[in-house]
């Protein structure tokens, strides 16, 4: 006897000499489970996508110009009709991929075959579980970097109007963690919402590498026969296909570390305001204050009211950026075409996903709900933060900067009274702390919601024209 743990559990499976019996014909039950490994699970989350795959090539085989056909009209109709009754299952909770399946391809594939018999057993002409992979994950990066894309704009949003509703409210800007100069919460808050606006430009360069159709590359050769490659990608909303069908294999993996590198971006941003936001909340700061709700309390010690959350996203950065490293590492020495080194890349661009968007979500709470403590902010003004200002105040007035630095440096005595409100208000340049052009943050917040909508649009439409339904009610 064996134990597999495929699935998340553990099941005795017999050792037989010829294997368990699969679609794809019989495997020892310890190689299945060695290989399935957690796609059984995974693939789930790529069911409806597979779907859509299946729909774009069937509907091209029922065009394909050969003689016999291999499906026709009425055919490739009964295909999609029981393709949107899989979608239907998959929504409902009541698809299911076995071990015996392997994966969502061949589970789809056994359950057409359950409903339309040998009609079923024609699907899969013309194409490789490699090229079926490889859209199912482009159709789900697509989706998801839309998504991404909307999280990012509501955080950045939320973060500008932080900024305007303080604009006025001056904190000391700091290097090295040490007191700098004088800035304000509207120049801090707008900064990270501008890091995360320029993000969006590494997250669109992953969604156009990601915007091209594999379908019709097969297992990375071609196939002999006439198959249409710039339909399917029409059919799916792509923008073009793959040209050259060995790229189209080997591109596999580098779309997940495209995606992966915009998650580790936004990651990165999200790791630094959440470490700022931690550092200023502290007793020994006190310029903001937590929201109660969106902190964690101490088992012991009634008093508590920790960062549990920014703490978590600080540390899930890290993780976000070792997925991409990980992939990066398998795929830095793999040889020319499909290799089974690339399963391991779908967890981790799927994860590097998920906790990307988790930790956008959780921070735009953040950003709505942290309170901002004006008294405090003003206090931490010392004297030295007003000095390089007053440098440049005496070289305004004909004084050498290097003689005015060294006046201030042995006089700071005579900054005791200034004025903090006064500083933030001097800098009326462009970015400056009274310089900020808070409708082009809500422009740009605009341009990305705009560009979300018109791409996820173009997508439903090519779905729903496809499915003959509309792709919403099946989703």
């Amino acid at each position: 006897m064996a134990v597999s743990h495929a699935r998340g559990r553990t099941q005795k499976v017999k050792r037989t000499a010829d294997g368990q019996k699969t679609i794809v014909g019989k495997i020892h039950p310890d190689v299945l489970a060695f290989t399935v490994g957690k796609d059984p699970v995974l693939d789930l989350e790529l069911a409806v996508w597979d779907c859509l795959g299946t729909a774009a090539h069937v509907t091209m085989l029922s065009r394909m110009r050969v003689k016999p056909a291999v499906l026709g009209t009425d055919e490739r109709n009964r295909v999609v009709a029981a393709l949107v009754g899989v979608m239907r299952e998959v929504k409902d909770g009541r698809f299911t991929i076995t071990d015996a399946d392997q994966d969502v391809h061949l589970a789809v594939e056994r359950r057409l075959t359950e409903r339309l018999g040998e009609l079923g057993r024609k699907v899969h002409t013309g194409r490789s579980r490699n090229d079926q992979v490889a859209v199912d994950i482009r159709l789900h990066v697509r989706d998801q970097l839309l998504g991404m894309a909307g999280e990012v704009a509501a955080l950045a949003e939320g973060l500008v109007r932080l900024g305007r509703r303080h604009v006025k409210v001056p904190m000391v800007g700091r290097t090295h963690l040490q007191p700098a100069m004088p800035s304000s919460v509207g120049l801090w808050a707008t900064a990270y919402a501008e890091t995360l606006l320029d993000d969006l430009l590494l997250l669109e360069a992953a969604y156009t590498y990601n915007d091209r159709c594999p379908l019709g590359s097969a297992a990375g050769y071609g196939v002999p026969l006439p198959v249409d490659r710039g339909l399917t990608a029409r059919l799916l909303g792509f923008s073009s296909p793959h040209h050259n069908v060995f790229h189209a294999s080997n591109a596999r993996g580098k779309n997940e570390a495209m995606t992966l590198a915009a998650c580790g971006q936004i990651m990165l941003s999200l790791s630094r305001l959440a470490e700022d936001v931690i550092l200023f909340s502290m007793p020994e700061f006190g310029y903001f204050v937590l929201p109660p709700e969106l902190c964690t309390g101490s088992s012991i010690m009634p008093q508590k009211y920790n960062p549990d959350v920014l703490e978590l996203i600080r540390a899930k950065a890290a993780t976000v950026l070792g997925y991409g490293t990980a992939v990066n590492t398998i795929l830095k020495a793999l040889p020319g075409g499909y290799n089974r080194d690339l399963q391991e890349t779908k967890e981790l661009y799927m994860e590097g996903l998920r906790v990307t968007r988790a930790s956008l979500r959780i921070m735009t709470l953040m950003a709505g709900a942290l309170a901002v403590r004006p008294g405090r902010l003003r206090a931490g003004f010392t004297p030295g933060v007003f000095a390089t200002d007053r440098a440049l105040g005496l070289v305004a007035g004909g004084m050498p900067f290097r003689d005015a630095y060294h006046y201030v440096r042995t006089h700071l005595d005579e900054l005791e009274a200034a004025d903090p409100d006064q500083a933030i208000a001097l800098k009326t340049h462009e970015g400056g702390t009274a310089g900020l052009d808070f409708d082009g943050y809500r422009a740009r917040v605009g341009d990305v919601r705009r560009w979300v909508r018109g791409r996820r649009a173009r997508s439903q439409k090519a779905f729903s024209a496809l499915l003959g339904v509309a792709f919403d009610a099946v989703r």
